[in-house]
């Protein structure tokens, strides 16, 4: 194997080779992600199996004498040249320098709003946590307990009083 069938077939199998699937399917959280996750996996393999039987194999050397048994030399000598005349142009990738770059910026975004999405996470996380305490002591709390964890409601709701703001 040769020429651009073979780069095809080697940029699909090092591409099979760095892609975590494993880890990229411990980060889906909802069943419709984790089926759509699936199909383009499956997608991937069978486009990588596809290019890896289609492309690696060389053609079948043409018997040409057969065809001289059956046609005639003249004419088969005709159609060899003009086989071997044919020349195919080799494949000049001219579209992955121009979106290389913005391929990398969308990494490094991508990795700015990973980071984003996990403060945010954390920060949600601790609400929640809070919340859910909140839930387990409401009912035994006093107001005096509320306002030392919420001082904002606290000012805000002597502002209304001195103000003799009673919201209506």
């Amino acid at each position: 194997m040769s020429g651009p069938s073979k780069k095809v077939v080697d940029v699909a199998f090092k591409a099979s080779k760095t892609v975590d699937w494993d880890g990229m399917a411990k980060l889906l959280v909802s069943d419709e992600a984790r089926k759509e996750f699936a199909t383009l996996r499956r997608a991937f393999n069978e486009v990588n199996a596809q290019l890896g039987t289609k492309f690696s194999q060389e053609p079948e050397p043409i018997d040409w004498e057969s065809y001289r048994k059956g046609i005639g030399s003249r004419l088969v000598d005709m159609y060899k040249q003009a086989y071997e005349s044919v020349e195919i142009p080799k494949f000049e990738d001219k579209t992955t320098p121009e979106y290389k770059p913005k391929f990398d910026q969308l990494l490094v975004d991508l990795k700015e709003a990973e980071q984003q999405s996990l403060k945010e996470s954390e920060r949600l996380d601790k609400e929640i946590a809070d919340v859910q305490e909140l839930k387990k002591k409401i009912s035994t709390m006093t107001a005096e307990e509320y306002f030392e964890k919420h001082p904002e409601l606290k000012k805000k709701f002597d502002d209304e009083i001195r103000n003799d703001y009673w919201g209506y």
